[in-house]
């Protein structure tokens, strides 16, 4: 069974900075992708970064871009995202998530292994 554990959310003010981490228990961790997604209450989950299973390429979603950062250090099986620059709207459960390949991808249906989220709330 594949478990993956997120941590590192919490409140912080607008404009801060927090750094999510998620630690998996896959075996081959290297060998695929990994992902983070949110969810804000009311709203559908949307992807937020993606990196490949080597870390040579990494894909963000519009409303981040600049401001996170995905890495991973294969050798401890953990995947991390770099937020800055925080705004109100990046509350939400975030969720990191491994994918069935090595690519970095957007797609939902393209993980098979999901977190319990942790919550990251940003106030004004």
């Amino acid at each position: 069974q594949v478990q993956l554990v997120e941590s590192g959310g919490q409140l912080v003010q607008a404009g801060g900075s927090l750094r999510l981490s998620c630690t998996a228990s896959r075996r081959t961790f290297s060998t695929y992708g990994m992902g983070w997604f949110r969810q804000a209450p009311g709203k559908e989950r949307e992807f937020v970064a993606a990196i490949s299973g080597l870390g040579v390429t990494t894909y963000y979603a519009d409303s981040v871009k600049g401001r996170f950062t995905i890495s991973r250090d294969n050798a401890k099986n953990t995947v991390y995202l770099q937020m800055n620059s925080l705004k109100p709207e990046d509350t939400a459960v975030y969720y990191c998530a491994s994918a069935s390949n090595s690519r970095a991808t957007g797609r939902g249906n393209e993980y098979v292994y999901w977190g319990q989220g942790t919550q990251v709330t940003v106030s004004s």
